[in-house]
């Protein structure tokens, strides 16, 4: 017994590594095919991302093509402008209006300067202190309605925002009769840069405190409220904490309504008087002669230089007005 027992025990003990060896065999011919099959979805997948990443640069190749094609179309009048402003009268022609000049002529644009130069400086009287006057006054109504809820204070902001839909054309009759009696009341002419300084300034009251209030809607309670601890009242709070936080707004009021006043025309052609006392509008309008443009080089040369202060304010100044507008969009 103790024989048999002893001659089963070393086969059972061989047998033992024999199982052993079959499941790590099954076990590894599993793994690998768990292996395989991995890879080839790791493989599957890179080539999705590879077609993925090829249409990316496919789709932004057709939208840099596209801004190109918009910019082109942009600049074409530009380029026309441009060229043109350096041709002599002969030159100019529909046939050749894409042609380079023969000769680069500045004649015009000497003519154009001394033509523009006057109201040059009557546009720079009118719009820097329309601007500024502007600002200061959107900023002041912007921070009361944003922060004093009084009876009405809604219904107030909307009656100052609907200055900004009413045409200029609608009220101009009334608005000429109002400014030409107030200046004879006065004893002052109703027609120059005084006249225009007015009407820009009240136009340009609703956008201004649009854009103040929406930003001031952002500014943290916690700051009001800590003024208010200090003992500041609404004054003092505006003029301490709020008016230096302010400082983008204030360049995006002052850049639209720069360019707003500007290149305004109307009013100009209203209010302004005349060419030797309005501004450049009416001067480059007088170069053109009218509607007629017989002076077709001239008339292109001072449309470049009356359009230079804008683009020079858009040049140094754009990214502040793109990050005001952003500030003053949080809330509203």
């Amino acid at each position: 017994m103790s024989v048999a027992t002893a001659q089963n025990t070393p086969a059972e003990d061989s047998s033992a590594p024999t199982t052993h060896r079959e499941l790590t065999k099954a076990e590894l011919t599993k793994a690998k095919k768990k292996q395989a099959r991995q890879l080839k979805k790791e493989a599957k997948k890179s080539g999705a991302d590879h077609s993925v990443g090829s249409n990316s640069i496919g789709w932004v190749a057709v939208r840099y093509f596209l801004m190109l094609m918009v910019l082109c179309l942009v600049l074409l009048p530009v380029y026309v402008l441009i060229i043109t402003s350096f041709k002599n009268g002969a030159e100019v022609s529909p046939v050749t209006a894409w042609a380079l000049p023969d000769t680069w002529d500045t004649t015009n644009w000497v003519h154009a300067w001394e033509a523009l130069k006057g109201g040059l400086l009557r546009s720079l009287m009118l719009v820097i202190p329309s601007s500024i006057i502007s600002a200061i006054l959107g900023s002041m109504n912007g921070f009361v309605l944003s922060r004093w809820r009084f009876p009405g204070a809604n219904i107030v902001f909307t009656l100052i925002l609907f200055g900004m839909f009413i045409p200029y054309q609608a009220v101009m009759i009334p608005l000429m009769k109002i400014i030409v009696g107030a200046g004879n009341i006065l004893g002052v002419s109703p027609f120059g840069i005084p006249a225009l300084i007015v009407m820009h300034v009240v136009y340009g009251i609703p956008i201004c405190t649009l854009i103040f209030r929406n930003y001031y809607e952002s500014v943290p309670n916690e700051l009001i409220e800590a003024a208010k601890v200090d003992g500041a009242g609404m004054i003092r709070t505006y003029r301490s904490v709020v008016l230096p936080l302010s400082v983008t707004s204030f360049v995006v009021v002052i850049i639209w309504q720069f360019t707003q006043a500007w290149n305004d025309f109307l009013f100009a052609l209203f209010f302004g008087g005349s060419s030797q006392s309005g501004p450049v509008t009416l001067a480059l309008n007088e170069l053109a002669h009218g509607s007629v443009m017989a002076d077709y080089g001239g008339s292109m040369a001072g449309a470049l230089i009356a359009s230079a202060p804008t683009l020079i304010v858009y040049i140094f100044l754009g990214k502040y007005f793109i990050s005001g507008m952003m500030s003053g969009s949080v809330k509203g």
